[in-house]
């Protein structure tokens, strides 16, 4: 595997918007839940293949940096957050150097005060990070010098509480590419996700005409009544119930169920780890229902469950793609596969022209059978 920086160099070299590995740029990613930092704490994560020390200082405030001392390369999160002068520093664990949440180093404390190393000369690269409904976000912009605000909004999912009510995470074995592919593809939870709980097998294939719609940076399943095969929706909420599915670039994908009373949003996030691996994070808040906090001890092993046998489906997708990289795609089912393509394509030209993103995708009503 390439090491980090010279991956970080490649991404001045590529398109801007995308990077060689084709990941988005100049995004914003899940870096990691709110409950995962603590005061203090320090939590190291890998996004893009660039390791990054996300942490919170004593005040509250998040915070996101490159993993790596530039002097002898050790990571940041093996040491600690000290105060420097009133602030927060990030303290190397090797020889004491501290770092501002700005990057900047702060002080170096074996250099003498004769000695030609001023310490602001020294810093990490900082990435914008921000904290919201129980969620830490990090922007990865395309130019690892970037060190301003992002002209990108921090994704926004609506109204919703500040701490969710459950999360489950999972690893698939795939580029990110496939992964969201995967989890986006309307036939295949007839026989991947075929359950009694959800989606019996007796209850066969069946026509599914739903109308799509264009929407920020994505598209939408437009608001509908849930299938009539969908047991866990008629188990929780009962009558009357609608739902939206919505994705949006990078790769957030979110599922509204809600009634007069009541609302539910199941958010599943991808985070590219390696060219091989992303990280897929299902955050679920709901309210308004007080009978869904007792289906929690069944309603979570369920969503793991579902989770997992979409991360089985990418292994064996990849003993097929050990022979084969090309794929048949037909419509109507992988209309939404070719729109993502087209929506990254139109992303990295409007970062390469320096002008507002436009989304292609009309209004229209897929049909297939599942």
């Amino acid at each position: 595997m390439a090491d980090t920086q010279t991956l970080i160099d490649k991404t001045t070299e590529t398109q801007p918007g995308i990077s060689a590995e084709g990941w988005l740029t100049d995004s914003w990613y899940l870096g990691c839940t709110s409950k995962a930092l603590k005061l203090g704490g320090l939590k190291h994560v890998i996004m893009l293949d660039q390791p990054i020390v996300i942490g919170r200082t004593e005040q509250g405030d998040v915070f996101a940096l490159r993993d790596v001392c530039p002097h002898r390369l050790v990571p940041l999160s093996a040491g600690k957050q000290v105060d420097t002068d009133g602030e927060p520093t990030v303290q190397c664990p090797y020889h004491g150097w501290r770092f501002g949440t700005d990057g900047v180093c702060r002080h170096m404390p074996s250099v003498l005060e004769d000695q030609p190393y001023e310490a602001s000369r020294f810093k990490v690269r900082r990435y914008p990070s921000v904290e919201k409904n129980g969620l830490i976000f990090v922007f990865i912009a395309h130019d690892p010098k970037f060190d301003g605000e992002p002209d990108v909004p921090v994704p926004d999912f609506g109204d919703l509480p500040d701490k969710p009510k459950f999360v489950i995470e999972e690893t698939f074995n795939a580029h990110m590419d496939d992964a969201v592919v995967g989890l986006m593809d309307p036939a295949h939870v007839a026989f991947v996700h075929s359950q009694w709980w959800w989606r019996p097998p007796s209850v066969g294939l069946k026509l599914k005409e739903k109308p799509f719609v264009p929407r920020d940076r994505g598209w939408a399943i437009d608001r509908h009544q849930p299938s009539s095969n969908s047991l866990a929706y008629k188990a929780l909420f009962g009558g009357k119930v609608t739902t939206e599915i919505i994705f949006q670039l990078p790769g957030y994908r979110w599922e509204i169920v809600e009634n007069e009373s009541a609302r539910l949003l199941t958010l599943t996030c991808l985070t590219p780890i390696y060219k091989k691996q992303t990280r897929v994070t299902q955050v679920t808040w709901f309210f308004g229902a007080p009978l869904l906090n007792l289906a929690i001890p069944i309603f979570k092993p369920a969503a793991r469950k579902f989770l997992r046998q979409d991360g089985d489906i990418v292994d064996l997708q990849n003993e097929g793609m050990k022979y084969q990289k090309a794929m048949i795609w037909i419509d109507d089912i992988d209309v939404q596969a070719k729109w993502y393509r087209t929506l990254k394509k139109e992303w990295a030209g409007a970062r390469t022209e320096t002008r507002p993103f436009e989304n292609p995708i009309k209004p229209v009503t897929l049909r297939w059978r599942s």
